[in-house]
């Protein structure tokens, strides 16, 4: 059985003598074809112009075309009239600009999730960043956003992003549009993989921090692999009073506990003897990490990304012997994210190490002798 974009394309070539042509979007089918200014229009000439006609069906193909070669007819019998139409320019079938379309999207988005620094920076990351480069006065249709997802780099994190983002507004518009053969080959484990600091050169670092609240920040971080806003989101009393498993309250993925790794490092870098720089919390949590990473960046000249260090946490966790299921719900992210994210830092020597451990445990399976 034919679908609906083969019709309308065998009924578009039926019209095509008739200059006229029929489109979707979303769910109405509209005539297309050079017409004369509506009333009250401050246009004066004849310009392209679309008619609401009827609902986006096989049967409403065959009424498209039937009303294509009648519009055709009063067009050239010079019997035209906008009034007969205009009373189909229902304001729920009128057709949306982009930035009405994005607009909508956007009320949507915050009825079903409460307003929050969290929710805010999640629209402006991944959807705001992607609806910005869109034609917001042109009508919103397949061909656009294909165009605006080929002009990203293919397999990249930006490509990727693009095609989910705009295949949810194709899908809130009523589009019948799936990105996905666009998507390309990125994941995690894609990404350029950067060298990790030692423990060696993050204790270097350490001790050449002049700045004593932000050298507490930089142990803490180092220690648990805390992403860069939560260390402002503590349990600060249980640090206080010495406990070496402390707690998340707030942040991107909300309360967890977390373990030392090293657990010497609570004692040489003063951990509980909390210290915390004077910031402005009252932001989203991009900007408070930001903060952070530009405050190391800038004045103290790190030789490596202070978010380096959460990463570092990680891959130090299964030299531990740590199960990456524990890992990754202290570090509040998915299995699937901890493993895909952190495979490609596991190099021979993290191998070796683990196998060491393995084979030296007193309860280690034993083979049969012979």
């Amino acid at each position: 059985m034919k679908n609906i974009e083969h019709r309308i394309k065998e009924a578009n070539g039926r019209l095509h003598n008739y200059g006229i042509n029929i489109e979707q979007i979303g769910s109405r089918l509209y005539l297309r074809a050079t017409l004369p200014p509506k009333p009250q229009s401050t246009k004066t000439n004849w310009h392209q112009q679309r008619i609401n006609i009827a609902v986006a069906t096989l049967d409403g193909v065959k009424l498209a075309e039937s009303e294509g070669k009648i519009l055709s007819l009063k067009l050239d019998t010079k019997t035209f009239d906008w009034n007969d139409y205009l009373k189909s320019e229902l304001p729920s079938n009128r057709v949306k600009t982009i930035c009405e379309w994005i607009q909508e999207f956007e009320k949507d988005y915050f009825q079903r999730k409460q307003r929050t620094f969290k929710t805010e920076s999640t629209w402006k990351v991944e959807y705001q960043t992607v609806f910005k480069m869109l034609p917001v006065d042109e009508i919103l249709n397949v061909e656009i956003l294909k165009q605006v997802i080929l002009a990203t780099k293919p397999d990249t994190r930006t490509r990727k992003r693009f095609c989910l983002t705009l295949k949810l507004l194709a899908k809130f518009a009523g589009l019948d549009f799936n990105p996905d053969s666009y998507s390309g080959s990125y994941s995690y484990r894609s990404r350029q993989i950067r060298s990790l600091p030692t423990d060696k050169l993050i204790l270097e670092c350490y001790s050449n921090l002049e700045n004593a609240k932000w050298q507490w920040i930089f142990g803490i971080l180092a220690t648990y692999g805390l992403r860069n806003h939560e260390v402002f989101f503590l349990d600060l009393e249980q640090l206080r009073a010495g406990n070496q498993i402390i707690t998340v309250l707030a942040g991107k993925t909300g309360y967890r506990k977390i373990w030392p790794f090293h657990p010497e490092w609570f004692e040489s870098f003063g951990l509980s003897n909390v210290k915390i720089p004077d910031i402005n919390l009252n932001r989203n949590n991009s900007a408070i990490g930001a903060t952070v990473s530009q405050r190391f960046r800038r004045y103290d000249c790190l030789p490596f990304k202070v978010y380096d260090l959460r990463h570092a946490w990680a891959v130090r966790t299964l030299e531990y012997g740590i199960d990456i299921t524990l890992a990754a719900q202290q570090m509040g992210h998915s299995l699937s994210v901890h493993s895909n994210l952190y495979h490609a830092w596991i190099d021979v020597e993290h191998h070796q190490r683990a196998f060491d451990l393995a084979i030296n445990k007193s309860n280690r399976p034993m083979p049969p002798e012979l």
